[in-house]
């Protein structure tokens, strides 16, 4: 009877014990992932306002590739260089001067108004890189990780919990073992025998495995699930090369000029093939010297091979160079789509473009940097709601609004109202 009571006692101390243990562990990782995402949206934020007009967290563009650059530079160094880097140039530091030699003598706008928290935020961000994975850093160096993963530090904490955990339920079952009689074993293989001997025989053990097994497999599948139908990152191959670097970055051309239907209707459009006439009628050849780096493999395509893509519009369009003249034999470009949502949201370009004056940028990237278009933004429906959140209404030149926005200004006691109040998180807005 006394073995049994000491077997109650000890099953009871040992539940209460490794329920305090996982209650803690779960808690603390939940906090410690919602103070990282938090952490990673800040920075993101204030990366892209500031810093993804010449950098790129992945390669080389108007300035260096910023993935991973805490591992490179010293903060402190890196706040001197983001405040002033002229007058950190100006002191004589070699690493500044080296970095505005190899840049063509560039000068990088000095950010003096930001916080030692706001650039922490930013570094934080080039280390973690985007939500759910992203781009590869220098010289294939990962410089993203998922924020909806337990830290890596956490799950040494709590493997090592766990050990301990088994180690101190062996010495247990063992101590159990004894007080009811049984010879003691010598020995650490002795002492694994009755561990095993013991959890095959301890029905609470057997429940707190299911247990534990079933919370494992269910953050596997839900966090698999909420990735179904996100497309962040996606880069098809198209039938015709198509450099948005070359057309919108290097000679300027308005994103509205070929998708002109953006600013009057739902859908931003596929450029017609008369649109790309309008300039290839006269351009049949890339300049000398024109090169597009693919991202797959990084093959560098020349004049040569550009030359060729221009001559698979005239195919298709039915353009004869020669005589130049339309030979009425046309067929169409299978364009393979990139941004597709889901049929039962609703999205209005021509709200967002003519309306909200919304730039192409804010949801497709930095699209004039780009040699292949990828989608850029993960385009959910927390992501959306986000954005509605934080951006506040545009009152220029609409009296409606105007009015509307005093009445709700007054009712959440705001100067400016957001979208997300003047209504822009309505179940009908986007589902109907």
């Amino acid at each position: 009877m006394k073995s049994v009571n000491h077997h109650s006692k000890l099953s009871r101390t040992l539940l209460s014990s490794l329920t305090f243990l996982f209650v803690f562990l779960v808690s603390f990782s939940v906090n410690a992932q919602d103070v990282d995402a938090e952490r990673q949206k800040a920075g993101r934020k204030l990366f892209n306002a500031n810093c993804a007009s010449c950098h790129k967290l992945d390669k080389k563009s108007t300035g260096p590739a910023l993935g991973g650059v805490e591992q490179r530079r010293e903060n402190e160094w890196l706040k001197k260089w983001i405040r002033n880097n002229a007058e950190l140039r100006a002191s004589g530091d070699a690493d500044a001067i080296a970095i505005y030699e190899e840049y063509n003598q560039s000068n990088m706008t000095a950010f003096p108004q930001l916080t030692d928290q706001n650039i922490d935020d930013i570094l934080y961000y080039t280390t973690v890189g985007n939500i759910g994975g992203g781009p590869k850093g220098p010289e294939g160096t990962t410089t993203t990780q998922p924020i909806n993963q337990a830290p890596k530090w956490l799950i040494w904490i709590l493997a090592a919990a766990i050990i301990v955990a088994f180690l101190i339920i062996g010495n247990l079952l063992k101590t159990v073992s004894e007080l009811k009689g049984a010879p003691k074993t010598p020995g650490l293989l002795g002492q694994a025998a009755e561990l095993w001997e013991g959890i095959k025989k301890n029905t609470f053990l057997h429940v707190l495995f299911v247990i534990f097994g079933a919370l494992i497999t269910a953050y596997v599948l839900f966090g698999t699930l909420f990735k179904v139908g996100v497309d962040q990152g996606y880069q098809p191959v198209q039938p015709i090369l198509f450099s948005h670097k070359i057309h919108a970055g290097d000679n300027k051309i308005e994103c509205q000029y070929c998708h002109s239907a953006a600013k009057h209707s739902k859908h931003s459009g596929i450029p017609s093939l008369n649109v790309c006439m309008n300039c290839h009628k006269n351009i049949s050849e890339v300049a000398e010297g024109t090169q597009v780096v693919l991202e797959e493999g990084g093959r560098v395509v020349g004049k040569t091979e550009l030359d060729k893509e221009i001559a698979k519009i005239y195919e298709h369009v039915g353009w004869d160079k020669d005589k130049l003249e339309y030979t009425g034999n046309t067929k169409p470009i299978e364009w393979v789509r990139i941004h597709n949502l889901p049929d039962f949201a609703y999205f209005n370009h021509s709200q967002h473009v003519t309306v909200a004056g919304v730039k192409c940028q804010k949801c497709h990237g930095p699209v004039e940097e780009m040699e292949e278009l990828y989608q850029y933004s993960p385009l959910t429906m927390g992501w959306c709601i986000d954005c509605h959140k934080e951006t506040n209404v545009d009152l220029k030149g609409n009296e409606y609004y105007a009015k509307i926005h005093a009445d709700l200004a007054k009712k959440y006691g705001v100067e400016q109202v957001t979208i997300a109040q003047l209504g822009g998180k309505e179940c009908g807005k986007c589902h109907y």
